[in-house]
């Protein structure tokens, strides 16, 4: 019997708790691991004590017909890896690896060119995570050197994520 390699055995993970999302458009999982131990999980999903667009039964973003990456500021939801960072303390964070899956719920599909968007790749940056991985494929991922988003800061140039 082949053993699952780390990375997908964590992608999996991450890949789960995207179960627990509230968003109507795309649902991401997002686990932070520091020497083989999960420090966090985050999923996609209102704040606290809000209503979740799952029980309103409306996205807003979709409603306008907002294109993926724009509008963030429209949507209910606080982003997986957010939540996750909330979650943790920097202290276990220095160091560690966010894993990321994303579903996009209109297809029930993996969403195989996921990032993150500005605001969370600032979150991750300060964190102090070195590095994510992201899901492409059940077992295909892309390996992301959080530096490189230091060195090629995006902000500048006008692109975007999710």
């Amino acid at each position: 019997m082949k053993r699952r390699d780390k990375h997908n055995y964590y992608l999996d993970i991450a890949q789960t708790v995207l179960e627990r999302g509230t968003c109507l458009r795309r649902n991401y999982g997002a686990i932070i691991v520091k020497n083989d131990e999960i420090i966090s999980t985050g999923y996609t999903g209102a704040p606290r004590h809000r209503k979740n667009c799952t029980d309103i039964g409306i996205c807003r973003r979709e409603q306008l017909k907002i294109p993926r990456g724009e509008r963030y500021e429209l949507c209910r939801s606080v982003h997986a890896e957010a939540n996750c960072i909330i979650s943790a303390s920097r202290r276990d964070m220095l160091g560690s690896v966010m894993y990321l899956a994303g579903k996009d719920m209109s297809t029930g599909e993996l969403i195989n060119d996921a990032s993150s968007c500005e605001m969370c790749k600032r979150l991750i940056i300060n964190a102090g995570i070195d590095k994510m991985v992201i899901r492409n494929t059940p077992d295909k991922y892309t390996v992301v050197e959080i530096e490189s988003w230091v060195d090629n800061d995006d902000t500048l140039s006008g692109k975007t994520g999710y």
